[in-house]
């Protein structure tokens, strides 16, 4: 398998770019995330993951390692394959995702293209264990504090109005979740608002 390539990025397209190392050209899929770090006929390294197929192999290029870890987490959920693990990531960071799984938000996964509320549960359902160990004290800390904002009518209202104003479950319980459960909906919302933009 091919654990990593480094060279110059010879081409990019809406769907990945292609790197050359050695005078082999290589064409790697890849999420927007990465695609912001890969600019043409810039050097780059990219961290790989080799998808054989009978009628294909395929290959995706990440930038980060962590976000490898991510993709390859996604693609062992069953009914998510390498485009919908690519769609996944580049819509949501793998530390975004991580939250968006321990937190339980379906919202913010069906954000990706093609990737509804049956396939978001199921990420979440299969995942939860493996990216919950993975949080960091501060995330763990977010999800505890959005978990806990969860249990006030007040708070519980006003993250339902940042909702239906766009935003997804996870950002609106971690930014309800900084304030004063006592304080009225309104102002609530119109805090949270402050910090989520």
């Amino acid at each position: 398998m091919i654990y990593s390539l480094t060279g110059k990025v010879v081409a990019v397209d809406q769907y990945g770019f292609a790197i050359q190392c050695s005078g082999i050209a290589f064409y790697c899929y890849s999420t927007m995330n990465t695609m912001k770090n890969i600019m043409k006929d810039s050097v780059a390294t990219v961290y790989t993951y080799m998808n054989v197929r009978e009628d294909a192999m395929e290959l995706y290029g990440f930038s980060q390692m962590n976000e490898l870890d991510a993709f390859k987490q996604l693609i062992t959920v069953s009914g998510v394959g390498p485009k919908a693990g690519l769609a996944i990531l580049s819509v949501l960071t793998p530390d975004k995702l991580a939250l968006s799984i321990a937190s339980g938000d379906v919202k913010a996964i069906t954000q990706a293209q093609g990737v509804g509320a049956k396939i978001a549960q199921r990420v979440i359902l299969e995942l939860k264990n493996k990216f919950t160990a993975e949080l960091t004290q501060e995330q763990s800390e977010i999800v505890s504090m959005a978990q806990t904002s969860a249990g006030s009518a007040n708070t519980n209202e006003a993250i339902e109005a940042l909702i239906m104003l766009g935003y997804s479950r996870s950002e609106a319980a971690v930014a309800v979740g900084k304030l004063d459960s006592s304080l009225p909906v309104e102002e609530l919302i119109r805090l949270s608002l402050k910090s989520l933009i």
